[in-house]
């Protein structure tokens, strides 16, 4: 099974997340248990709160596990895609980050595994969302023969916004993240054509291109994520194509 039994983790070690994060050592070269559960954290992993093991038995009881199953099944069908462990654990429900740009939820995906962060709140639909949306970037990583640390920030909104469109292709534009419906057309071809498109170039793991792609300091909100959505939006638009066919194409051909 692709899906990890975290449940079982979770519910034998919630107050003791590093702990729960020393079955992950064999996925992370050279790292601790603790370094784990520090950098999943800044991704939206959960700090141990009161009565957790209780919430635990409440997201069991939802099958937040078996409907990723069924939908890892799918996809990968859908797709073509490869098997990757997929590690399920709340999300940080005091991240106001999350809770305001995410509805509360959060993922991050690699060529090799992928991590979903949710809460009591999040729906089935937002539930099956979240995954497409960090498997699509698995299929990505894997498919597209670019090395990872060669990176640019083009090629990261691409990642971004096939991932949305995927969302969007499967279950509609209802369930789609907040930040997409942050600005208009015209504000997003503006955004590219003077703040992202002379960027675009920028290696990603710098500064500059985290805060394009997070709209940080006085950058729009979320600019990179809305934009790389824009125009994949816009290239399915005009190509009459579906995302399985972008998931191979350059990131320069998808935005030219």
């Amino acid at each position: 099974m692709t899906v990890m039994r975290t449940d079982k983790w979770l519910l034998d070690l919630y107050d003791q997340p590093e702990k729960v994060c020393e079955n992950l050592t064999d996925h992370f070269d050279d790292a601790s248990a603790s370094e784990i559960y520090q950098y999943l954290t800044f991704h939206g992993m959960y700090h141990p709160l009161k009565n957790g093991d209780e919430m635990i038995e409440r997201l069991i009881k939802k099958r937040a596990w078996e409907v990723v199953y069924k939908e890892e099944k799918r996809l990968k069908k859908k797709w073509s895609g490869p098997s990757v462990p997929i590690y399920i654990f709340p999300s940080d429900i005091t991240n106001s980050r999350i809770n305001r740009e995410f509805n509360g939820k959060s993922g991050i995906a690699f060529k090799d595994k992928l991590f979903l962060f949710i809460s009591e709140k999040t729906t089935e639909n937002e539930l099956k969302a979240l995954f497409t949306h960090e498997y699509n970037h698995v299929c990505r990583l894997v498919k597209y023969k670019r090395n990872e640390k060669d990176y640019t920030l083009m090629d990261t909104i691409m990642l971004e916004g096939l991932a949305e469109n995927a969302v969007q292709e499967d279950y509609g534009e209802d369930s789609l993240a907040p930040y997409i419906k942050y600005y208009s057309d015209l504000e997003l071809e503006r955004f590219w054509q003077r703040t992202i498109k002379p960027n675009s170039s920028i290696k990603k793991n710098t500064a500059m291109h985290n805060d394009l792609l997070f709209g940080r300091k006085f950058y729009p909100k979320m600019v990179g994520y809305c934009v790389g959505y824009y125009l994949v939006r816009k290239k399915l638009k005009d190509s009459n194509k579906g995302v399985k066919e972008l998931m191979l194409v350059p990131s320069e051909d998808i935005i030219y």
